[in-house]
C-alpha cells in the first residue's frame, strides 16, 4: 500500500528565472495533482512546468501521518531528477543533527525548518548539491545505485530481483514490513531509504536529464 494526499496542489512557471516567470503568460498557476504522487513530474513537464512551487512545507518532525511527507518528498525528488527548479520548504526535528544529508541529492530547499544550525545546515547543501549526486539505474539483470552525498562515490549492485521489487514498492512510499526484511536492511545499511513514521521512502532517482555524458558521472 502506497501512502497517498488527496488533489493537493501547485504554482507552476514555465521559465527557470524569476524575471521571466513574471511576463505575460509564463505563469501556469495553481496547477491540482490528482492522484498519487507516480508520474506528476512528468506531467508537470509535460504541461511545460519549469519552476513549481509547494505550497506547504515538507513535514518529517511530526510524521504520525506521512501521507503528506511522502507526497512532497517524492515530487522534489522526481522534479529534481528533470532538473525542474523546485521552491520548497522543509521542517526537521529540532534534535535533527545532520539528518539533512540523506536528502542533500535533492534540490535544497528554500528554507530548513527546525534546527538550531538550520542556516549553516542550508548554506552546506546549497555549496554541495548537484544533479545525478544519488541515482540508481537498471542494467540487464541488475540495479546499480551510486551515491556521493557523503563525499565520495559509493555503488551498490544488486542482480537478485527481489531488490528491484522492493525499490518498486518503496519509490512512492510503502509500510515498511511490506518490505523483505533482509533487502530493508541492506537499503537502510547504505542511507538509500528514509523511516517516516511507519513507513519507507527510496531516496534515489532515476536521473531524467544528465548534465554531462554519463560516463562522467
Amino acid at each position: 500500500m502506497t501512502a497517498t494526499l488527496t488533489t493537493p496542489t501547485l504554482l507552476a512557471w514555465r521559465d527557470y528565472d524569476p524575471a521571466a516567470c513574471e511576463l505575460p503568460g509564463m505563469s501556469l498557476g495553481e496547477v491540482p495533482l490528482p492522484g498519487p504522487a507516480r508520474g506528476q513530474a512528468e506531467r508537470l513537464w509535460d504541461l511545460g512546468a519549469r519552476r513549481v512551487r509547494l505550497p506547504a512545507p515538507v513535514d518529517l518532525a511530526d510524521t504520525v501521518d506521512p501521507a503528506a511527507a511522502l507526497y512532497g518528498l517524492s515530487l522534489v525528488r522526481d522534479l529534481t531528477a528533470r532538473a525542474v527548479m523546485v521552491e520548497w520548504e522543509l521542517r526537521l526535528a529540532p534534535d535533527a543533527g545532520e539528518s539533512w544529508r540523506v536528502l542533500s541529492h535533492l534540490q535544497p530547499p528554500t528554507a530548513l525548518l527546525g534546527p538550531a544550525d538550520a542556516e549553516e545546515s542550508l548554506r552546506l547543501w546549497r555549496r554541495g548539491h548537484y544533479l545525478c549526486k544519488c541515482l540508481w539505474r537498471k542494467g540487464p539483470g541488475f540495479i546499480q545505485i551510486r551515491d556521493r552525498r557523503w563525499g565520495e562515490l559509493r555503488r551498490f549492485t544488486a542482480d537478485e530481483p527481489e531488490y528491484e521489487t522492493a525499490i518498486g514498492h518503496l519509490d512512492y512510499g510503502t509500510p515498511a514490513d511490506t518490505v523483505p526484511p533482509a533487502v530493508l536492511d541492506d537499503f537502510r545499511s547504505e542511507q538509500l531509504v528514509l523511516d517516516i513514521g511507519s513507513h519507507a521512502w527510496w531516496l534515489p532517482y532515476r536521473v531524467s536529464r544528465w548534465l554531462q555524458q554519463s560516463i562522467a558521472i
